[in-house]
């Protein structure tokens, strides 16, 4: 079957969409999707400013809903542009699969179900119980009927309501692609950074957020330089890294919550990172930059160390998504855990590094179609093995008896 996978991600920078074709392995669970194609498509400035405005909380909730339309307009017009220039039609694509753009993200508080009784009432877990929960936008019947192609949404409130994270989502394409291959552990570096210990059982992985990604460099770049990325890390490559500003950084409250853990952008975001530059005294623009490089580096380096018990078991880090464009960064990842881990692009195993998200929602798109359980609880914290998502199909499929 073929699929397409839609993303826009932490860093908003744009919307990858890529065709893969899948199918059922001999395990009953997908084969490995095979990439076909992908293009990036951006957010017209007239929608992006808004989701911009949205994610600070600037929005009327009459904004928003508009919004929430324009936006599935927009992740419409990335799969139209991918099926344009791969000649695909409606019919030649099973299903369409992506999250939405993230809007506001609230990870659950464990501690609080101490309070729940026995046998909670569904509305006491908001209540008193800490469940998560979360807002993306970017409306589902609009892409299903603008491609006429079934579309598949959503994959989070699911795991929400079995008491789980929700974030990240990486685990289900990891579990398929590397359910075979010990020794494996992944690292997605996308506005946040998350990594995922895939297993052959699914009891035995975990995924978590390790912290921030790209997030506060991008945003000390466009702040100092109006420039969107430190493209190669030449920035972080000129200055020096300070030593008492990273320890507080290290020191923020997230790296004291144990997995299952996820984290966004009011956890590292603009206003975070603003008080941080604020409090930088005199470093130099350049120094803030490589610091905040650092940062990330030693804050995946802390986590897998910290986090994943059986950690010298393992010789491969599979690395992914928009950092890899950053060699400084990458460089001093390699510098911390090397020699105990390889840095290898997640492109050596079929999978391009830079749309390898993008990919994850077009297979847990087809899974949802396929009516498979396309969660990991051990990851997450959910319950119980469940289908995520939510699916529109389009008119093309309606039975009319007229």
């Amino acid at each position: 079957m073929l699929a397409i996978g839609l993303n826009s991600g932490s860093s908003f920078d744009g919307i990858d969409a890529v065709l893969i074709e899948i199918g059922i392995d001999r395990d009953g669970h997908p084969t490995t999707p095979k990439f076909l194609e992908a293009i990036s498509h951006d957010w017209p400035a007239e929608v992006g400013d808004r989701v911009l405005l949205a994610f600070e909380n600037k929005l009327s909730l009459f904004e928003m809903n508009r919004l929430n339309y324009e936006a599935g307009a927009v992740y419409a017009e990335a799969a139209l542009k991918l099926m344009a220039k791969t000649g695909k039609t409606s019919a030649d694509i099973a299903v369409i699969g992506y999250d939405g753009q993230t809007i506001y993200q609230e990870p659950p508080e464990r501690q609080l179900r101490v309070n729940l009784p026995a046998n909670p009432t569904p509305l006491q877990k908001w209540t008193i119980g800490g469940f998560a929960c979360g807002t993306q936008i970017g409306e589902a019947a609009v892409v299903a009927v603008e491609t006429n192609i079934p579309t598949v949404t959503h994959f989070r409130p699911v795991d929400h309501a079995l008491g789980g994270t929700g974030a990240p989502l990486m685990q289900y394409l990891d579990f398929v692609v590397f359910r075979n291959m010990p020794g494996i552990m992944t690292l997605n570096i996308g506005g946040i950074a998350n990594c995922q210990v895939p297993n052959i059982d699914r009891r035995k992985m975990m995924a978590f957020d390790t912290g921030p990604g790209n997030v506060m460099i991008d945003h000390a770049m466009k702040l100092f330089f109006s420039r969107a990325f430190d493209n190669d890390g030449e920035v972080a490559a000129t200055g020096k890294v300070d030593e008492p500003m990273l320890a507080r950084l290290l020191d923020h409250p997230y790296f004291h919550r144990e997995p299952p853990r996820c984290a966004w952008r009011l956890d590292f975001g603009s206003k975070y990172a603003n008080l941080v530059i604020r409090d930088a005294g005199n470093l130099t623009k350049e120094d803030i930059v490589t610091t905040l490089t650092a940062f990330t580096a030693e804050s995946i380096n802390r986590s897998l160390r910290e986090h994943i018990h059986n950690f010298a078991d393992y010789s491969t880090l599979v690395v992914s998504g928009g950092g890899i464009w950053n060699k400084t960064l990458l460089a001093m990842i390699q510098s911390k855990i090397a020699p105990t881990l390889e840095l290898k692009l997640s492109d050596e195993y079929g999978l391009p590094a830079i749309y390898k998200e993008a990919i994850k929602f077009a297979t847990l798109a087809f899974a949802h179609t396929q009516h498979l359980a396309n969660n990991i609880p051990a990851a997450s914290g959910a319950s119980k093995f469940a289908v995520l998502g939510r699916q529109v199909l389009p008119p093309r499929m309606a039975l009319n008896l007229d």
